[in-house]
């Protein structure tokens, strides 16, 4: 994991120095608010969920999920004073500090936003598309599991403001970036 959160910095570097906007990481100041802002983004997201039930556009409930776990990364990202362009390296960054133990987040919500190439393996990036592209506005899917995935959405929210709201000053490892 090491390698390719290193890849994604040593990219994301490479294009801004060629003047390209980067597709990877890039370490700038830690920023609390941005932070900040992203949890809320994220709780309005998950409102969005209800507003879409309601209306019967099922079909737009999946990505709001999808985002609803995405900035919550993105917040927890801000923490570390790092700006993402790439779902693949913010999934990479977040499993890479999970599993070292700087952050206590819960592995189905790295699971849920990782990009897979391999056909047989799907994670929500893939429910989201799907949902968005095909033709359907209602789903009898999306209903069997909205109060499953409203519940995990709301814990990646809780999980994700505890490490936003904390003290503790987080680091990025420089052996990803030097």
């Amino acid at each position: 994991m090491k390698k390719e959160v290193r890849d994604c910095f040593v990219i994301a570097t490479k294009d801004e120095k060629k003047g390209k906007k980067h597709k990877g990481l890039i370490i700038y100041k830690p920023d609390n608010k941005v932070a900040e802002d992203y949890i809320t983004k994220a709780k309005v997201n998950l409102q969005l969920c209800d507003f879409y039930k309601e209306k019967g556009f099922d079909y737009k409930i999946p990505e709001e999920w999808f985002y609803t776990l995405y900035y919550c990364a993105l917040a927890i990202l801000s923490k570390f004073g790092i700006e993402s362009r790439s779902q693949k390296c913010t999934a990479f960054f977040l499993r890479y500090a999970n599993n070292n133990k700087l952050i206590e987040y819960e592995d189905e919500f790295i699971d849920r936003i990782t990009v897979y190439s391999a056909k047989d393996e799907k994670s929500d990036v893939d429910e989201r598309e799907t949902a968005r592209y095909s033709s359907s506005i209602t789903s009898k899917e999306v209903e069997s599991k909205y109060k499953h995935m409203t519940n995990i959405c709301k814990k990646a929210i809780s999980q994700a403001e505890e490490i936003v709201f904390s003290d503790k000053e987080f680091k990025v490892p420089k052996e990803l970036y030097e």
